[in-house]
């Protein structure tokens, strides 16, 4: 007997894996751009200390907040949409079957297979075969507000403790470079575990998150330095 033919596919990571790189690639560069701010204007270390902590509970806060309102909402729609989808099923059999029928013709079977596959299908779970073929709902990409803010939050907290760690080790004098550069080197390594865990090529993934933080720590600190020397 053969073997099975096993594979795995990494688009079942989707839903976390987005929760936790906006998380994280967030807390670094919100966090970091915040502490290169503050200490461009030539605060003290405790004002340095205090802006990163009031940046890692209040963005981790804001985060969960705003991925369960967001998700939520999707959910709501999803919800709504399987509520007509059932009534349909419930009222105009015929007519869903027939809308099935056209979607995989459309997709490229012949008018016969394709009510052959809709009947089955039907036959066993109309509402999934809907809700997967006319809705593009499944369990793979459906909506999950708790799991995406708890991955955010936390992962935004582990992002921001980064640059934060690195603002109260560093001398006070190379704060700002410490934190720039390391800053950078974790949101190089974000962007490579990112494309890794969705086994994707990782120069991209890469090359735009340390950009981008780079923007915005080079945009906060020139920012910090202007009210710094106004002040």
């Amino acid at each position: 007997m053969n073997p099975k033919h096993q594979e795995i596919h990494f688009v079942e990571r989707i839903g976390w894996l987005r929760a936790a790189v906006l998380g994280a690639n967030d807390g670094i560069v919100s966090t970091a751009s915040l502490i290169v701010g503050v200490a461009a204007a030539a605060q003290g270390r405790s004002d340095i200390l205090v802006a990163g902590v009031a940046a890692l509970v209040a963005g981790a806060m804001s985060m969960a907040a705003g991925e369960y309102v967001s998700v939520s909402s999707q959910l709501d729609t999803e919800t709504a949409e399987l509520s007509r989808e059932r009534a349909e099923l419930a009222t105009q059999p015929e007519f869903e079957r027939e809308e099935l029928t056209a979607i995989y013709v459309a997709r490229g079977l012949t008018p016969e297979l394709a009510r052959q596959v809709a009947e089955q299908l039907m036959a066993k779970d109309a509402l999934g075969a809907h809700a997967r073929d006319e809705l593009g709902i499944n369990e793979t990409t459906a909506a999950k507000p708790i799991q995406a803010a708890f991955t955010s939050a936390l992962t935004f907290s582990v992002g921001a403790g980064l640059p934060l760690l690195v603002a109260a080790l560093a001398p006070l004098p190379f704060v700002v470079p410490a934190v720039s550069a390391a800053s950078l080197v974790y949101l190089a390594v974000l962007g490579a575990i990112g494309a890794r865990a969705g086994q994707a090529p990782m120069l991209k993934p890469v090359l735009r998150v340390t950009f981008w933080g780079a923007m915005a720590m080079a945009v906060t600190a020139g920012v910090g330095a202007l009210f710094g020397v106004a002040a």
